[in-house]
Formats: C-alpha cells, sequence, structure tokens
C-alpha cells in the first residue's frame, strides 16, 4: 500500500502541480490512514478497505482530540486518494464517495486597520539597506495581496515597474497578473538601485527579487523573523501572520466599493467564496464602527 502512496504523492506533484506545502500535508495524512487500517483493522490489501473502515478512522482521530479542520484535511486527502486508485485501476470501488467532511465554521481573517498598516509601512529604516528592502516587500504585499510564497518567488523580471503590474506564479503553477501602485512601485524601484547591490555578493548571484544578507533567496521563514521585528517596533500588538497584508488588502480594498470579482482575480481564488470571507470581515468592522459611534448604538 506504501507503493500506491509513493504513486499518489508522484501524480498529485507531477500532474496537479501542488504547492510543497499541501503535499506534504497530503503525505502526512495518507501515511497515519494506511497505519490506522494495519494496526487497528488489520487490512493487508486496498480492495479490503470498506467506508466503516474511514469512518472507524475519522471517530479515532476524533477521540484522540484532532480538531473539525484536521478531520477534514484528511477527508479530502483521503477520497483524493481513492479516487486516484480507482481512476488508476489499483482498485474497483472508492469506499470514500458517501464520507461527508465535518462542517467548518470559517473564521475571520485578522487584519490590521489602514492606519497601522500605515505605521507598519514606515516603520522600516530607510537608511539602510535591509530597511530599503524590507520597506519594499512590505509595499508590494499590501500593494497586490501576493502571498509571501509568491513574494519570495519573485524574480526581478516578474516585475515590470515601467508598465505597472507584477507577473507572479500562485497555487498550482496559475500565472496572474496584479497591478503594482505608484508607492510600491517606487519603494521596489528605490530598493533596486540602493538596497539590492548590497546583497548581491561575489561568490553567489541570484536572479531573486528579494535577498538575504548572502545573497541567496530570501526563505519565508527570513520574511517571517522580519515582520516579527518589524510589527514589534511599530508597536503593533494585534497578532501578526505572513498572510495578513493579505487580508489587509482584500478587506480595504472592498470597503472601498472594489468588485469582489476583481478582488477575486487578484488574490488568485479558483472559488469565489474563499473571497466572500472579507465581506463578512467588512460587515463585521461596519458594526464595531455603528457601536461604536452612533449614539443610541
Amino acid at each position: 500500500m506504501e507503493e500506491q502512496v509513493k504513486a499518489f504523492m508522484n501524480y498529485m506533484i507531477v500532474e496537479k502541480g501542488l504547492a510543497k506545502n499541501t503535499i506534504v500535508s497530503y503525505e502526512r495524512d495518507l501515511n497515519s490512514y494506511l497505519r490506522y487500517l494495519k494496526d487497528v483493522e488489520s487490512i493487508q490489501s486496498l480492495n479490503e478497505i470498506q467506508r466503516v473502515h474511514i469512518i472507524h478512522f475519522l471517530s479515532f482521530l476524533k477521540d484522540h482530540g484532532k480538531s473539525a479542520k484536521t478531520l477534514a484535511r484528511h477527508v479530502a486527502s483521503v477520497r483524493a486518494f481513492h479516487q486516484f486508485l480507482l481512476r488508476d485501476k489499483a482498485t474497483d470501488q472508492d469506499p470514500s464517495v458517501l464520507i461527508e467532511s465535518p462542517k467548518l465554521e470559517r473564521a475571520l481573517p485578522k487584519v490590521l486597520s489602514l492606519r497601522e498598516v500605515e505605521i507598519l509601512l514606515d516603520t522600516p529604516d530607510s537608511h539602510d539597506h535591509f530597511g530599503i528592502r524590507d520597506k519594499a516587500m512590505l509595499e508590494l504585499l499590501y500593494a497586490t495581496g501576493i502571498r509571501v510564497s509568491e513574494l519570495i518567488g519573485l524574480d526581478i523580471e516578474n516585475i515590470h515597474l515601467t508598465m505597472g503590474f507584477v507577473r507572479c506564479m500562485g497555487k498550482g503553477n496559475k500565472e496572474r497578473i496584479i497591478p503594482i501602485g505608484r508607492t510600491a512601485a517606487e519603494a521596489i524601484k528605490h530598493y533596486l538601485e540602493n538596497g539590492r547591490p548590497h546583497f548581491v555578493t561575489m561568490k553567489h548571484h541570484d536572479d531573486a527579487l528579494f535577498l538575504n544578507h548572502q545573497g541567496h533567496r530570501l526563505t519565508r521563514q527570513g520574511f517571517w523573523k522580519i515582520l516579527k521585528k518589524l510589527a514589534k517596533e511599530a508597536g503593533i500588538e494585534k497578532e501578526l501572520t505572513p498572510h495578513t497584508l493579505r487580508h489587509s488588502f482584500a478587506t480595504h480594498l472592498l470597503e472601498n466599493g472594489a468588485d469582489l470579482r476583481a478582488v477575486q482575480e487578484m488574490l488568485g481564488h479558483a472559488d469565489i467564496s474563499t473571497t466572500q470571507i472579507y465581506t463578512n470581515v467588512t460587515k463585521t468592522r461596519l458594526k464595531d464602527v455603528y457601536s461604536k459611534f452612533h449614539p443610541r448604538a
């Protein structure tokens, strides 16, 4: 059965082009699934797996304190695996076909206020090449709403300052073009002229747009450390994640009347229902404003 998992993972990488983190999650979920089937249900063959075994597996996870979100992810992994096995003729049935995912309450994304964004973006030291780089990164994130993984994956050739857009590769290797505002474009131009040359070393040359002190492409972990440091310096007490500026970008656009479809396109969401979560954020913020300032609220 392990060989089939390897074949499935190869299929997801080559055919589906899924992100590395997604692949790792699938593999981890399926390994725990097969381990349960062998150790608890004494399953030795893929064709022995029945719907009841999957239900028992999910109950096992729930009894061990797994959240509804984790259970839903396991259901997705198991379902995709069995669909692959059936399509690949490794089995003659799909026991996952009637398995339902647990209902999830979608948590509203945490966003910064416009004032908090301005404070954060003004925090990097503009007289230091590290600060020039960090300023350019934050401005670009807030101007475009791209993911951090997309930000650090950018090469110099992906930025078109004259035309005012950035070309990035999103999930599933889907390319999208996103406009860049004047403020972000100026910050990137300043970085390219006065910041990035300080990061380019004689030993290493990288086409990446954003580099670390060794001249290599900046990593996600590296950006995360930078963001936490800047948030602390800015005095922002809200919990920040690498996605916070992306959430703020979408929320602020919708608050100012942007079209939902346009925001979906810029964020690279395959399903508009994913984008609609931000309309709930704007409604919540409107309620907060009303409760705070209306004399008879």
